[in-house]
């Protein structure tokens, strides 16, 4: 007779962690993660942070992020913030091709999210279009408003013309090479704020080729819906602040 088997009950395995994003769908840093997300299929708890509202400076809010900005991410009882921190280690939790494990090609996609986040993003965001799109960033007088556009506006188009030709060039598809990268993600939310005040890329034809692209990739019409029926009218939004994160 061969041996009985054991019925007794096996422990069930550990749970995975669930994911929760704090997000807005106008908000430029939280736009990249969710285009990552639906582009991967990821599931995650989508909950939005009422920036019109001003709920980013609730106490309830605050608890969970003291930057009172988003996005926000929670993995089971992990939390990071950061747009750019956030996407990297969404990539790795998938093992996304976006964020390559090869040294020098990752850090090459680090290398551009940099420049954006600290070139691109000050001059372009900062400098000249939240000013003209949210109230917390406009100056006290039309001459203060003026001037500060006019600061911004050389430098700008000096460092689209670096995106254009340097990073992208005249046979690039992607900011980082032929394949889509972590880098092309948070480009696109910067630009399309560009777009929002009127920004002319016509001068910039591979950063046109570039954005043509991006925008034909399925999950851009359902994450970007908010951002374009909002800011379709520049100049009249009222959030406290859709870039914080």
């Amino acid at each position: 007779m061969p041996p009985l088997q054991s019925t007794a009950p096996t422990a069930a395995e550990p749970a995975e962690p669930s994911l929760r994003l704090y997000h807005h769908p106008v908000s430029t840093t939280s736009r990249p993660i969710m285009m990552f997300a639906a582009d991967h299929s990821l599931a995650i708890e989508m909950r939005v942070v009422d920036l019109f509202a001003g709920e980013q400076f609730s106490p309830a809010f605050t608890t969970i992020n003291p930057n009172q900005a988003v996005p926000v991410l929670e993995h089971g009882e992990f939390r990071l913030t950061e747009s750019s921190t956030i996407l990297k280690y969404l990539a790795d939790h998938v093992g996304s091709a976006t964020y390559p494990a090869e040294t020098q090609s990752r850090a090459r996609v680090n290398e551009a999210m940099d420049w954006l986040n600290t070139g691109l993003s000050r001059e372009l965001l900062y400098g000249l279009a939240y000013p003209q799109l949210f109230p917390p960033y406009r100056r006290r007088t039309a001459e203060a408003q003026q001037e500060v556009l006019s600061w911004a506006q050389p430098r700008v188009e000096r460092l689209l013309s670096i995106l254009d030709a340097d990073m992208i060039g005249p046979n690039g598809r992607f900011l980082v090479g032929e394949h889509i990268t972590l880098a092309d993600y948070l480009g696109l939310g910067i630009l399309t704020v560009g777009e929002a005040v009127g920004l002319d890329y016509a001068p910039w034809p591979n950063l046109q080729r570039w954005l043509r692209t991006m925008k034909a990739r399925s999950a851009y019409v359902s994450t970007h819906a908010m951002f374009h029926a909002v800011l379709a009218q520049p100049g009249e939004a009222t959030a406290t602040d859709m870039a914080a994160g």
